[in-house]
This record gives C-alpha cells, sequence and structure tokens, in this order.
C-alpha cells in the first residue's frame, strides 16, 4: 500500500510541470485599443466597417464608442484619469489643449513617415502644437456646398447660382413661387451651434478674405470686429427672415443636423436648399443616395465679393493617443494610410486627405468631384471654430449662435465671445 502511494505521489509530481507548460502556452488574451469619437450612428457604423481590415489582419480588437457630446466627455474623461487609448478629436482646438497639458503621445518616426508620404504639408500642420505632431487626420470633410432636389428644380426651372446676387434673386422668385428657399437645422446635443458657426466662416472668407479669416482664427481679429459683424448680417438676411428658411427660427434651434436636409425630400420639397458639408448625403434618405447623382445637384456656395473668389472650407477628425502602446500605435499607423478610408469611401458620405487616394473608389461622380476639389483646392481653409482654443470654437462661439437666432442683441453676443478668448 505504501509503496502504491509513493508511486503515485512520484507519478503526479512528474507530471505538474507538463500540466503548468501547457497552461503557459494557452494563447494570450486578445489586445485590444479603445478609441472614443464623435461619429454616432451612421458614421459609427460606416468607420466601424472601415476598420474591420485592420481587426482580421491583426487579431487586435478595436473597440469604438462615440457620442453626440463627445466634446464635453472627452474633457471630463481625460480630467478624470479616464482617457481613451486614441480618441477621433473634430477641433484642432482640443488637440491644442491636451497637448498644452501634456496629456498626449506625440508621433513616433514610422509614423511620421506616414504623414510625410500620404499627406499634404497642411494636415501636418493642423496636427501639429508648438512644433510637434500629435494628430493625424482621417475621415475630412469640404464644407462650402449647397444641395438641392435636382428634379423638382429642373421641373421649377430654377438654375444653380454663381454669385451671391444671382442667390438672392433665386431667393425671392422662390418665394414669389411660394417655395421655401432653405432647410436649417443646427441642434447637435453637446456640439449644438456648429451648424452655423459653419455658415459664419464660410461667410467670413467670401467678405473678409482668408488673410483676415487667418488673423480671426488666431485671435488678432477679435469677435466684435466689423468684419465679423458683417459676416452674422449677411447671415441674419436670410436665417432671421421666416420666409427664407423652413419652420424659421424654432426649426433651425431645435432640428438636428441630420435631419434638417429632409424638407428636400418631399414631394412637393418643403424647402429647396441645404447648405452642408459633403458628409451629409450618408444622411439623406436611402432611397435617394442609392440614386444620387439623378436626384441630387450640388454647387458651391457662391462668391460674396468676387476678389476672393469661391474657397473652400473644411473640416476633420484627427486622432490622437493618451495610451501608448505598440498595438495603439498599430491602429494609428493603420489610420495614416488610404486603407483605413477606401471602404469609408465607397460607401459614401466622407472624403480623404491621402494623396495617393484612388479616387474612381467614390461611388458617384459628385463625390469624385468633391474628393478632386479638396485635395487641389487652390485656397482652402480649416473650419475656424475647430481651430479656436476650445473654449470659444467649441463654447462660446457655437452657444453664441444660438443665443443669437433664439433672439439676443448681436453686438452682446460678438462682446460675450470676445470677453470668453483666453487672455
Amino acid at each position: 500500500m505504501k509503496k502504491a502511494l509513493v508511486a503515485l505521489v512520484i507519478l503526479t509530481l512528474a507530471f505538474m510541470p507538463v500540466f503548468g507548460a501547457a497552461q503557459a502556452e494557452k494563447a494570450p488574451a486578445q489586445k485590444t485599443v479603445t478609441v472614443f469619437g464623435a461619429f454616432v450612428d451612421e458614421e459609427a457604423y460606416r468607420f466601424e466597417e472601415a476598420i474591420r481590415p485592420f481587426e482580421e489582419r491583426t487579431g487586435i480588437k478595436v473597440v469604438y464608442e462615440g457620442s453626440k457630446d463627445f466634446e464635453t466627455l472627452i474633457s471630463v474623461r481625460v480630467e478624470g484619469g479616464n482617457a481613451p487609448d486614441i480618441a477621433g478629436l473634430p477641433q484642432p482646438g482640443l488637440m491644442a489643449n491636451f497637448a498644452s497639458k501634456g496629456k498626449l503621445v506625440p508621433v513616433w518616426p514610422s509614423l511620421s513617415a506616414l504623414l510625410d508620404k500620404n499627406y499634404a504639408p497642411v494636415w501636418r500642420e493642423l496636427g501639429s502644437y508648438n512644433g510637434t505632431t500629435y494628430g493625424i487626420f482621417h475621415r475630412v470633410n469640404a464644407k462650402s456646398f449647397v444641395w438641392y432636389p435636382k428634379k423638382a428644380w429642373a421641373k421649377a426651372g430654377y438654375v444653380p447660382p454663381t454669385t451671391w446676387d444671382e442667390l438672392n434673386r433665386l431667393m425671392d422668385r422662390m418665394v414669389a413661387d411660394g417655395h421655401t428657399p432653405w432647410a436649417v437645422g443646427i441642434e447637435a446635443g453637446g456640439a449644438t451651434g456648429w451648424v452655423g458657426t459653419d455658415w459664419i466662416e464660410d461667410i467670413m472668407l467670401r467678405t473678409a478674405g482668408p488673410e483676415a479669416y487667418d488673423k480671426w482664427v488666431s485671435g488678432e481679429m477679435p469677435f466684435n470686429a466689423p468684419e465679423v459683424k458683417a459676416a452674422f448680417e449677411v447671415l441674419g438676411k436670410i436665417w432671421l427672415d421666416p420666409r427664407y428658411v423652413y419652420g424659421g427660427k424654432n426649426y433651425i434651434l431645435t432640428t438636428s443636423f441630420g435631419d434638417a436636409q429632409q424638407p428636400l425630400f418631399t414631394d412637393p420639397p418643403r424647402a429647396w436648399m441645404h447648405r452642408q458639408g459633403n458628409f451629409i448625403t450618408s444622411f439623406f434618405p436611402e432611397e435617394i443616395q442609392a440614386n444620387l447623382e439623378d436626384e441630387i445637384g450640388v454647387f458651391a456656395l457662391p462668391a460674396i465679393n468676387p476678389e476672393y473668389g469661391i474657397p473652400v472650407l473644411g473640416g476633420g477628425d484627427q486622432f490622437v493617443v493618451f495610451n501608448d502602446r505598440p498595438e495603439v500605435r498599430q491602429f494609428m499607423e493603420y489610420l495614416a494610410t488610404w486603407e483605413s478610408g477606401k471602404l469609408w469611401a465607397q460607401t459614401g458620405g466622407a472624403l480623404f486627405p491621402y494623396l495617393d487616394q484612388d479616387l474612381s473608389a467614390y461611388p458617384n461622380a459628385i463625390e469624385r468631384s468633391l474628393a478632386e476639389a479638396l485635395v487641389n483646392a487652390k485656397v482652402f481653409r480649416f473650419d475656424a471654430s475647430d481651430l479656436m482654443p476650445a473654449q470659444v470654437g467649441a463654447g462660446t462661439f457655437w452657444s453664441g449662435i444660438v443665443d443669437w437666432v433664439g433672439g439676443k442683441n448681436l453686438d452682446t453676443v460678438l462682446n460675450d465671445i470676445q470677453r470668453s478668448w483666453p487672455k
């Protein structure tokens, strides 16, 4: 009996290292990268589809979370020590804010090489703070476009205007025909108001010009300067006149930017024009998206001062790193390539900045022409509110638009925004 027990103990001891080795050889836990951004709903789905090839090739799981209140929540999370691995920032001002506090990981040599190869220099400049690059751009957009229901316009005999005077005459003709020219909605959760800042920026480029625009963005030109007030007054002639905007002020303030264009697609249209970036096509009804070239027309927002022509206003989402790990670096390098944008480009509603992109990937002639215009634009300026300090660009400028549409005195609004500019 004793011999049997001894043999059993020896046998057990002999096999213990083998069992331990078997345990050690188990597959390691899947590596995960967390990404937080402003893509929600359809945009979030398209982003997740675009990054699927990376997950399949590397085995790294990318967990994306989007929020309409992203601009508020990202600051709360970072300051609370709960930053995501990567964040997609719609405003370079947010990047500068985090970089100034030492929260971000600068780009590393291999990622820097991709930036030099795949991007025009302007994108590196926009992703840099004090000479150090932190952000890389992925989905970008061009905003200076007006969309319209093509068949209804043809039936009514309307023609796209090429000057601001022609636009004004067209608006008055539409009103005389019993139609409402514009559909506008600026509700966007914690980002409500950005649609209005885009309008102001486009008008500033067309009335004050690119050099004045740059001074305004940097704070050299104050918000209560005559040039800025004049831009608001140009917009006010449209937005604050109930003849020109479907549903008037109430519709503007309470309608989501993603739903605002819906009046264009009723029969007959309840509104006949909608100014928005190229991404808005992904919010059109499915039957419109399926036949975009036949259903939708688009023209550039016309020149106001012929001296400044028709500049292109754009924006984009730059991705920055808070937590430095090998798998995080791998994903960032993927985002710096055309491969990361190709699938989204094919589904529509997004443009990309990559120099080596294949324009034939875009699903229709409209988006191919917009992508080409963005890459080749002679005068391109990034969204001013996205470049300004976050407390202004993603704060008082947005809320000031809401206050102004709601009836607050324009001079008071502009003075309030100027006072909020950091000293």
